[in-house]
């Protein structure tokens, strides 16, 4: 994050159609850093995080003007082990803005949303070949609480 270029957060939603439409164009090349298999194509790209926030998720990108340096994709999940946690889907910074407050300014941004919307917890998944992305993390006050398992169904 430059000094002289303030950084913003942006959220939008599955209401927030004609603004939506104008900063995903801006933030689908960073989010494709971090999510390589998301269909090709704008009009793509669009329809499923149409589908992704229909479903209640939010995206905030942190942009300075209109360039965007990062974002999240997040959602809240109300729950029996934790009663309301706010779920990080996505989390990413552009690769040529790494190591320069972006990542922390938005993980900020989300605590002060979590703690506004009455969750108990800050909780992502991250792949365990990313290990630059686990030492921010943990220098982010986040912990390993359980091992999360999966089965692929065809």
């Amino acid at each position: 994050m430059d000094a002289d270029r303030p950084l913003s957060i942006v959220t939008i939603s599955g209401a927030d159609e004609e603004a939506a439409a104008q900063w995903l164009a801006r933030a689908e090349a960073v989010h494709r850093q971090l999510r390589d298999r998301l269909p090709p194509g704008f009009d793509a790209y669009r329809a499923v995080l149409a589908r992704v926030l229909a479903g209640g998720a939010r995206l905030s990108i942190a942009a300075a003007g209109e360039t965007v340096e990062g974002l999240a994709l997040w959602r809240i999940v109300d729950n029996t082990y934790e009663a309301r946690r706010l779920y990080v889907d996505d989390l990413v910074v552009d690769a040529v803005r790494r190591s320069r407050g972006v990542g922390h300014a938005l993980i900020a941004w989300l605590e002060r949303e979590a703690r506004t919307l009455s969750c108990a917890v800050l909780a992502l998944d991250s792949g365990v070949q990313r290990n630059g992305a686990h030492h921010f993390y943990f220098r982010e006050g986040f912990s390993i609480p359980s091992f999360c398992f999966r089965k692929t169904l065809a």
